[in-house]
């Protein structure tokens, strides 16, 4: 396992990093829970990502029990504010991030966390407000670093324009072989104010793995079959994205990986990309995924891919 530099913090983090949406306390049961994190530890990977509103709370217990007794040191944590917890808990108020900092720490079961992001903008709540409290949680020890993820970049340079305050140093956003919004704005950004980007669906939900085929019955125990996972990746499940993902497996064939390895390494190409969040519900795929790092492709072999995702019509 690599690893790169968390922006201008002085986080060191695993190129391929465990995350914990719509998986750990929602659609994956404990024991295969514990299976992909002890199989995480043992491939190198130290990032593990969740957020508050996984589950509302449910992935951060989970997390919380299993790195319980695991060294605090061995393991960089990151998790988010911003979601609906209850009727009334929701945003970026400085009373919501001063509760919901500490409910996060209780359900964790630690003292502080490493890195506190902002889940997404919030259009309610001035932003001096966001940052004032965002320093305050940093200052009392409760959390390392800020980040956030999803912002638009005049929300991004309004908050580096910002005096006195804690600054961002990570940005999480979608980034994939089929979605490169962020290279437009959003990385040239980030590289200019000391910002890494930690990317979440790296493999477009599985699709870039190359187990959906076209026109096939989707794989039983698949996270597209799933009840409570399926829902959020139909999008992908387009006939004409699934035929262009056919057409990216001779591609990676050639540079001698799996499609999966090839599309997670295509992310790692980009310098401002410190991290890729995978899920995983069995040891065998987090296995696979921490094989892309560190790996050398041929960068005409990117091109190849690129052109053909290019060509995927827009839904």
């Amino acid at each position: 396992m690599k690893y790169r530099k968390l922006g201008a913090s002085d986080l060191e983090v695993s190129e391929i990093s465990l995350g914990s949406w719509l998986t750990y306390g929602v659609g994956v049961e404990l024991d295969k829970a514990r299976a992909c994190v002890d199989a995480a530890f043992d491939l190198g990977i130290n990032f593990i990502d969740t957020a508050n509103v996984y589950g509302r709370g449910a992935a951060e217990t989970v997390l919380g029990e299993l790195l319980a007794g695991r060294k605090r040191d061995s393991y960089v944590l990151a998790t988010k504010v911003f979601g609906q917890m209850s009727d009334t808990d929701q945003g970026l108020s400085a009373g919501q991030i001063a509760k919901q900092i500490d409910a996060s720490l209780q359900r964790l079961r630690v003292d502080c966390v490493d890195l506190y992001q902002c889940h997404r903008y919030d259009t309610s709540t001035p932003l001096e407000e966001t940052m004032d409290a965002l320093t305050k949680v940093v200052k009392a020890g409760k959390a390392r670093w800020i980040g956030f993820s999803e912002w638009s970049p005049d929300q991004i340079q309004s908050a580096i324009d910002l005096a006195g305050v804690e600054k961002f140093v990570s940005s999480q956003p979608q980034y994939s072989l089929l979605y490169r919004r962020p290279e437009a704005k959003v990385i040239p950004i980030s590289a200019a104010n000391g910002i890494s980007q930690i990317v979440w669906s790296p493999l477009a939900q599985g699709v870039l793995s190359g187990k959906y085929a076209p026109g096939a019955p989707l794989p039983a125990q698949s996270r597209a079959a799933s009840d409570s996972m399926g829902q959020a990746m139909q999008g992908w499940l387009r006939p004409e994205v699934l035929e262009a993902v056919e057409k990216l497996k001779p591609i990676a064939a050639k540079a001698g990986v799996s499609l999966t390895q090839f599309s997670l390494a295509w992310v790692l190409r980009e310098p401002n990309v410190a991290s890729a969040i995978v899920g995983a519900s069995r040891p065998d795929q987090l296995k696979e995924n921490a094989g892309a790092s560190g790996l050398s492709i041929d960068p005409a072999l990117f091109a190849e891919a690129e052109a053909i995702a290019a060509g995927i019509p827009r839904a």
